[in-house]
């Protein structure tokens, strides 16, 4: 059994990671909230026996072995090199950080303390993106030359707060939402971004600058390009990701989801067909992962290096939306 602390009173622990961590086996052991009241109300309301008044306390409890980070962007960093040194693993919220300095120093102290350091990328455990992933690897559609990522959704009012009014906090969608495209991106194509360019916006939504809406291409190292549209304004669009190559197209609807639900298509010269998708709870999957990896039984979904990567893309496209330009994408690994 892994016994977790988390780290944030949060509503993405709430309603998705507490019983992933439940259903693979785990317990909740501790929370921290920066708001005492808010931590007391919140581990009555979910079963948590324990309330840590200080990161101290909880990262140097000796009934956990693990910690889900889901505070906002600026505390990660601290929050994580400080568990990492107190021997517990880390399951890290995307972005990782804020900057890539801090991110890989997360990296380095994990790897130090001899700890697994994961990212919280959920749609890489999706069963539409797996699927997107094999058919790719088995030549189903040839050679890879170009993508479509549409993530623009709506931003409901409870998960608002923050991310359209806190720059220092990371907010705006590129760091919420276009760095979930570059690492689902990532592990379809099992390619990597090389340069961005990209535009914002500012549709009422975003406050003090902030963008709430963002298009943009990406070229890989492959010299497959990748259209991006993702924002927090679209009520009534769906999601989808499309990858076209010499010899088909894979083409998905509804995969970009906290939801296991979606389809993918494979067009090609023989018709048009649905993959078969084996659909799972995405967040279950990560944290049967993370629990392996505890074990030395495999690897997370999502490694800390995978983090690195979606934030320096995420960077990269705020950078070009700043200063109309092409970027590239580095991660000093």
């Amino acid at each position: 059994m892994v016994r977790w602390g988390l780290i944030g009173a949060s509503t993405i622990a709430r309603e998705w990671v507490i019983g992933a961590i439940r259903a693979n086996g785990g317990e909740l052991a501790s929370v921290l909230s920066s708001n005492a009241e808010r931590g007391k109300a919140y581990a009555a309301d979910n079963g948590i026996s324990r309330v840590a008044a200080t990161l101290d306390e909880i990262v140097n409890d000796p009934a956990i072995d693990a910690v889900y980070i889901s505070t906002t962007n600026e505390l990660h960093r601290d929050q994580a090199i400080a568990a990492a040194r107190a021997g517990k693993h880390v399951l890290c919220e995307k972005p990782l950080a804020l900057s890539l300095d801090e991110a890989r120093s997360m990296i380095a102290e994990a790897a130090k303390a001899g700890v697994v350091l994961a990212t919280n990328h959920h749609l890489r455990n999706a069963a539409s993106h797996r699927a997107m992933r094999a058919a790719i690897a088995e030549g189903r559609i040839g050679r890879p030359l170009a993508a479509r990522v549409f993530h623009a959704v709506y931003l409901p009012p409870h998960l608002q707060g923050w991310r359209l009014e806190r720059p220092d906090a990371g907010g705006g969608v590129i760091l919420d939402i276009t760095v979930h495209d570059a690492d689902t991106l990532r592990f379809v194509l099992n390619d990597d971004p090389v340069e961005v360019t990209a535009f914002s916006q500012s549709a009422g939504m975003g406050q003090s600058g902030l963008e709430d809406g963002v298009m943009g291409v990406m070229r890989f190292r492959s010299g497959l390009i990748a259209q991006f549209h993702d924002a927090f304004t679209t009520k009534f669009a769906e999601t989808g990701f499309e990858v076209h190559g010499t010899e088909g197209s894979l083409i998905a609807r509804n995969v970009m989801t906290q939801r296991p639900v979606g389809s993918v298509v494979l067009r090609n010269a023989e018709g048009e067909r649905e993959l078969p998708l084996d659909q799972q709870d995405l967040y279950s999957r990560a944290i049967s992962n993370f629990h392996a990896a505890i074990a030395g039984k495999g690897s997370p979904s999502a490694t800390g290096e995978d983090g690195l990567w979606s934030l320096a893309t995420g960077l990269a496209v705020v950078k070009s939306a700043a200063n109309g330009a092409a970027v590239k994408i580095e991660t000093g690994l």
